[in-house]
């Protein structure tokens, strides 16, 4: 082959790789860092970027977009020296590609480190059962000091989370004893209050009814006497309309004593004191109505019609 043509190709090749080395396209949300013999030169943003082939390198390309690393679990001694392991999750973004490449080695490494140290810190000061239960104020003092450690980092920490808090598992076995008895205490004691409402209602319902029934006997009582009266009040009525006398009343009074005398449990009759002048006024009016009585009065002997009797020669 012509030693000329071979010159061009290995020319044209030469101007190809150039060319790809001049024109650097950086994704959206991602930076470069630009190194010109081994010295920082400048940042590349996204878009097309011009840089000159052979003397300019890409030292890093850098995701800006906001990263989430989740942490193994660390142990961690509280302030009532139990051992507990935590999870923790971090969100995290680069603010600055140049400080997150030239200012630490590693900024996750640096971070998870950084998160270790302070969360044993935080722990330490803290019991067990306040660990437990206090989970914004460790994220809160955790993000404080992560965020103030990475700004030089060119780091900005978002969000700090405790995926899980794992005591013991002593301490676990006890809490879940713990929490039975608590739900047995506290059914106990729903079973109890809805017991004694009950009884409170069931009882207030009796007295109402015993209420409602008394109630219902007086007024039945109220109406019975009425009515009673009522009928005293006629009867007397019609005796006094009717102009009864003396006799009359006797005649009545005796005819109302078979009756007070009626009943097996009457083994004794005494016989009372009014039934002398009951009977007196009682002869007294047969006297007067029989013509063969005996004890009638001259007046109605002289009216009775005389009857002669046949003589007998």
């Amino acid at each position: 082959m012509n030693p000329i043509i071979i010159v061009l190709i290995i020319l044209v090749i030469l101007v190809f790789v150039a060319l790809i080395k001049t024109i650097q396209v950086i994704p959206q949300a991602s930076a470069a860092i630009v190194e010109r013999f081994g010295r920082y030169t400048r940042t590349l943003n996204a878009g097309l970027n011009i840089v000159v082939p052979f003397i300019d390198s890409i030292r890093n390309r850098v995701d800006l977009r906001e990263q989430v690393v989740p942490f193994p679990p660390q142990p961690v001694i509280t302030q009532d020296n139990l051992v507990v392991n935590i999870d923790t999750v971090i969100y995290y973004q680069v603010t600055d590609a140049r400080a997150a490449t030239y200012e630490v080695a590693s900024f996750i490494q640096a971070i998870e480190q950084l998160t270790v140290t302070t969360l044993r810190n935080i722990i330490g000061g803290m019991d067990l059962e306040r660990t437990l239960t206090s989970r914004e104020e460790i994220n809160a003092a955790l993000r404080g000091v992560l965020d103030e450690a990475t700004g030089k980092w060119g780091i900005r920490v978002n969000r700090v989370e405790l995926k899980a808090i794992e005591p013991p598992t002593s301490i676990q076995d006890s809490m879940e004893k713990q929490m039975r008895a608590d739900r047995d205490k506290r059914a106990a004691i729903l079973q109890a209050e809805g017991v004694r409402q009950s009884e409170i209602l069931r009882a207030e319902g009796e007295k109402q009814s015993a209420i409602l029934r008394a109630e219902g006997e007086a007024k039945a009582a109220a109406l019975r006497a009425e009515g009673e009266a009522q009928a005293i009040r006629t009867v007397f009525e019609s005796i006094h309309a009717g102009d009864p006398d003396q006799k009359l009343l006797s005649y009545q009074y005796l005819q109302m004593l078979p009756k007070i005398a009626e009943g097996d449990a009457n083994k004794l009759w005494i016989v009372p004191s009014e039934i002398g002048d009951a009977l007196k006024g009682l002869g007294g009016a047969i006297g007067n109505f029989g013509p063969m009585g005996g004890g009638g009065s001259g007046a109605a002997k002289e009216t009775a019609p005389r009857r002669e009797q046949p003589r007998i020669d």
